[in-house]
């Protein structure tokens, strides 16, 4: 499972309503993402993207038993309750629900685990990958990215590794979330042998409520004004492809905001359909198995 995007310029009023819950957003929310993703070509890869992920899932489930892999998006077709009919109408009793997300939290994994077994009912029996954060493959394809992009960057220069930022109350709540991302940043810049790196928050809801900060928009300005590195290297360690969050929140804000404050500004790779996902992936679900 995946979060969806839309497919068209046309679809976008649709796709953010479905977002908002069906409310339909103002004329002016809706130019303003129109506008970000005219900024990234028109539309967002991530229905691609993801698909590319899904094949590579298959095909590292193929020979470990009779795995069939079918896409399902929160808030875009093919909706998570159009993926459930596809696995029931095949045959299947039994389904493993993993979304394309590593860490965990009530208010992303655990909506997507409520969609699936509500649309299951009892027809299927659904088991639910929780969280992915610490698999071996996925932080091997982290660390060398974080590498890789080091290399671009002067000496002096710090990682932040983010992922998006959901409501602050999740941490009074006992949500995992914020302490996974941690988990996984430390594991890679262990690996990746780095010594100056912090945790951010990005993407924001643009809501009343506080959200979970500080926002990378924030890091860079701290960073900047403590004089101590000349370069930034962001790596979304919470996302694994790209689409909006990746391509215009950092390749185009965040990028921006380095070059307005003088640091060298770089991101690590996105890990679309890298093996090594794939793999982590495919182990999480046979784990589960």
């Amino acid at each position: 499972m995946a979060y969806g995007t839309p497919a068209t310029p046309a679809d976008v009023e649709a796709y953010y309503t479905h977002v908002r819950r069906g409310r339909p957003p103002t004329p002016e929310q809706l130019a303003d993402l129109q506008r970000r993703y005219e900024a990234i070509g028109g539309t967002s890869p991530l229905l691609e993207r993801t698909e590319a992920q899904r094949r590579g899932v298959q095909a590292a489930l193929d020979g470990h038993g009779q795995f069939s892999v079918v896409l399902g998006m929160k808030h875009a077709p093919p909706f998570i309750e159009d993926a459930v009919e596809r696995v029931v109408e095949g045959g299947s009793s039994r389904a493993v629900g993993v979304v394309l997300a590593p860490h965990y939290s009530r208010l992303s994994v655990g909506e997507y685990e409520e969609r699936a077994r509500a649309a299951a009912g009892d027809r299927l029996d659904v088991t639910m990958v929780q969280s992915w954060h610490d698999a071996p493959a996925y932080l091997d394809a982290l660390s060398e990215r974080v590498q890789k992009a080091l290399a671009t960057l002067p000496e002096r220069s710090e990682v932040v590794f983010t992922a998006h930022s959901l409501p602050a109350r999740i941490v009074a709540e006992g949500d995992p979330y914020p302490d996974q991302l941690r988990a996984t940043a430390e594991a890679v810049a262990a690996q990746a042998g780095v010594a100056r790196w912090r945790v951010a928050w990005q993407s924001a809801g643009r809501t009343p409520e506080p959200w979970l900060g500080p926002d990378i928009g924030e890091v860079l300005g701290q960073l900047a004004a403590a004089g101590e590195v000349e370069g930034v290297l962001v790596c979304p360690a919470g996302f694994t492809s790209d689409h909006l969050e990746i391509l215009y929140d950092l390749d185009v804000e965040a990028r921006a905001r380095a070059g307005e404050l003088g640091l060298a500004f770089a991101r690590t790779e996105s890990l679309n359909d890298d093996p090594r996902l794939c793999e982590a992936v495919a182990g999480a679900v046979l784990a589960r198995v």
